[in-house]
């Protein structure tokens, strides 16, 4: 996995535990849901690109 693409995904992941905290401290229930998907849609992006190069290893 590229440098950028593993770090743009840790971003996202970040990103979406400061906006679940966010939420969770305020009280907004949207905030936390925006925050879980995003990290889950980081943690997605990771284990594809991972499992990616794992089959372009293979081959």
């Amino acid at each position: 996995m590229s440098a950028g693409k593993k770090a743009k995904h840790t971003a996202t992941e970040a990103k979406g535990k400061v906006e679940e905290a966010t939420g969770k401290t305020v009280g907004n229930e949207r905030l936390i849901a925006k925050g879980k998907a995003d990290q889950v849609r980081g943690a997605t992006a990771q284990a594809g690109r991972k499992a990616k190069d794992a089959l372009k290893d293979l081959t």
